[in-house]
C-alpha cells in the first residue's frame, strides 16, 4: 500500500529537498497522529496542490496534531498534457460531490459547476458558496487519496454563455449526449492544448444548448449503448480519452529537485 497523502499548501515546499525535515501541524497534522496514529518511522507523502511532492518518514508526533517528517526525496511533477477540464451540470442531491470525487480520481485538471437549464439543483447566494465549499472539498480529499500531487482546479459557478466561450477557446470541445450519432470513440485527443467536455443534466441538455455549443465548433458525441447517470458518465468518458494520450502511458513522472 502506498503512504498516506497529506496537504502543505504552497510556498510549505517550494524550497524542499531531500535531507530537510519539515513540520505538519494544524488539521492534517490532526489527521495524521490522532486519526491515522502514524508514529517513527512510517512513510508519508507531502504535496502542495500545485505539483510538488515530498517523500519522507516520520521522525517525531508531538501532542495529537504535530508531525515531524524527514524528507528522503523531492520532486516538482509538470502540468499534464493535454489538459482536460470537465464541464459539470449540478446535479441533485450528493451526486455533485461524487461526481467531483470521480473526476479528480480519474485525473481531470479543472472542473467547472454548470447551471444548466434542466438543472434540479440551483445555487443562488449561501447556497453557491455552500456547494463550491462542498465541491472543492471534495477535490481536495479525492486527490490526497488518490496520491496526486496537482490538484483540480474547481471554477465558480458558469452559466450557459460561458462554457460556450470554453468550448470556442477549446482545442477539442465534446458534447455528451445520448442522442448523438457520432462515437466518443471517434474522438483523438491533441497531445498538447485543451480538451473541454460537457455533462448535462439529469434533464438532459436542451436543444437551445445543443445548438450554441455546436455554433463554437464542439462535437456532440455518445460513450456507448448505455445511459450513464450525470455523476458518472465524465469519468468514463475522460477515461477513454486518457487511453489515447501520453497521460496514461507507462513512465512519465516528475523531475527531482536538486539539492
Amino acid at each position: 500500500m502506498t503512504p498516506p497523502v497529506f496537504l502543505l499548501p504552497a510556498p510549505a515546499l517550494d524550497e524542499i529537498v531531500a535531507g530537510d525535515t519539515v513540520t505538519v501541524d494544524g488539521h492534517e497534522g490532526r489527521h495524521a497522529v490522532s486519526a491515522l496514529r502514524m508514529t517513527n518511522g512510517e512513510p508519508i507523502v507531502l504535496v502542495d496542490g500545485a505539483g510538488r511532492r515530498a517523500t519522507g518518514v516520520v521522525v517525531a508526533t508531538e501532542g495529537r496534531d504535530v508531525v515531524s517528517v524527514q524528507v528522503s526525496s523531492a520532486s516538482v511533477e509538470p502540468a499534464s498534457a493535454p489538459r482536460i477540464t470537465v464541464v459539470q451540470a449540478l446535479p441533485k442531491g450528493e451526486r455533485g460531490e461524487l461526481a467531483v470525487e470521480l473526476l479528480t480520481e480519474i485525473g481531470v485538471d479543472v472542473i467547472v459547476p454548470w447551471a444548466a437549464r434542466n438543472c434540479v439543483a440551483q445555487w443562488k447566494g449561501e447556497r453557491a458558496e455552500r456547494g463550491h465549499r462542498k465541491w472543492s472539498d471534495a477535490a481536495t480529499a479525492a486527490a490526497k487519496q488518490s496520491r496526486r500531487a496537482r490538484f483540480p482546479e474547481v471554477a465558480a459557478l458558469h452559466e450557459t454563455a460561458q462554457v460556450a466561450e470554453l468550448l470556442a477557446g477549446a482545442d477539442v470541445g465534446v458534447i455528451l449526449h445520448e442522442s448523438a450519432t457520432e462515437s466518443l470513440a471517434e474522438i483523438t485527443p491533441p497531445a498538447e492544448g485543451n480538451v473541454v467536455l460537457v455533462v448535462g443534466p439529469e434533464g438532459g441538455l436542451t436543444a437551445d444548448e445543443l445548438a450554441l455549443f455546436s455554433s463554437v465548433g464542439a462535437r456532440v458525441v455518445l460513450i456507448g449503448p448505455t445511459v450513464l447517470r450525470t455523476s458518472s458518465a465524465g469519468m468514463a468518458a475522460v477515461a477513454a480519452l486518457l487511453t489515447r494520450t501520453s497521460r496514461w502511458t507507462a513512465g512519465t513522472g516528475a523531475a527531482e529537485m536538486e539539492g
